[in-house]
């Protein structure tokens, strides 16, 4: 009997494993378009409105997550038993809930980052202009001041000072570097899948991964919470800790501050690099070859 070759033989699109890297290993059959890598710097962009609307809705969403997710946080923390609470598994999901709602909102005009370490790694993936990351950041970091801001208005300054304001910080038991590697591996979760759920080839007519992008993110954030808020609070977004240690603005929580910047970070850009150079094979000038 003849072998029938398979899909592990012939590979997804019907070509066989032996073809040439990047851009030269391009499939011909394919219906969806790659988007071309974004320039750093882009001067039009800076007179249109559409630029300064997309930072106004960074800034909106990063306060309305703040203040869900703080007042989420601290309503735990002032319950007396686990049994009048959400508990931990409650703020997990309003951190989760609340980004897939705010990204649903805000993807088709921002791109629904709400987050600097998000923002950071898709500019790093050459997906938006270092004019644009810059002033999502900063968006980001202001709404999330007044999120905190109103957190603390509602529940009164010696409430809010009492159950810690939400800040982060590395739980007793475990060290500055159980901390940092929690935010990196926390962040490379949550970026990696960003990137997966916003990439052109799911959203081709015969792809089988949902293109609903804001439930796999949400559902990301949820689980990263799940496991480390024991031991960070969960962080994975810098513009969340600042904004409550702002606010907070007691020493325990600048100590460790930094913390929470260098792990996102860093788990963004190994996110990034990731999917870049090897998921997607980071394009490289090549002569084509047709399949074999």
């Amino acid at each position: 009997m003849e072998r029938r070759e398979d899909g592990v033989h012939l590979g997804t699109h019907r070509f066989r494993d032996r073809r040439p890297l990047g851009t030269a290993a391009r499939i011909y059959d394919k219906d969806y378009k790659e988007p071309e890598a974004v320039p750093f710097f882009e001067a039009a962009e800076l007179c249109c409105w559409s630029f300064y609307r997309a930072a106004i809705a960074e800034f909106v969403a990063t306060f309305l997550f703040l203040y869900i997710s703080l007042m989420t946080v601290i309503q735990v923390s002032k319950s007396q038993n686990k049994c009048s609470s959400v508990g931990v598994q409650g703020i997990a999901w309003a951190f989760g809930g609340m980004i897939f709602a705010l990204v649903y909102c805000t993807s088709g005009i921002s791109g629904g980052h709400i987050n600097p370490s998000v923002t950071f790694g898709l500019f790093l993936g050459r997906k938006m202009s270092f004019p644009r990351a810059l002033l999502y950041m900063v968006m980001q970091c202001a709404g999330a001041i007044c999120g905190a801001g109103v957190v603390k208005g509602f529940e009164g300054e010696k409430v809010f000072e009492l159950h810690g304001g939400g800040a982060n910080v590395v739980s007793e038991g475990y060290g500055k570097i159980d901390g940092l590697g929690a935010e990196i591996v926390g962040t490379f979760i949550l970026v990696y899948t960003v990137f997966s759920a916003t990439d052109a080839k799911f959203s081709a007519r015969d792809s089988r991964v949902p293109i609903l992008a804001p439930l796999p993110i949400g559902f990301a954030v949820f689980l990263v919470h799940l496991a480390t808020i024991p031991i960070t609070g969960t962080g994975i977004n810098p513009a969340r800790s600042l904004g409550a240690a702002i606010i907070y603005n007691k020493e325990q929580a600048w100590n460790e501050h930094w913390i929470f910047w260098a792990g996102p970070m860093s788990g963004a850009t190994l996110a990034a690099a990731y999917h870049q150079l090897i998921i997607r094979a980071f394009p490289f000038k090549g002569r084509p070859s047709l399949p074999q």
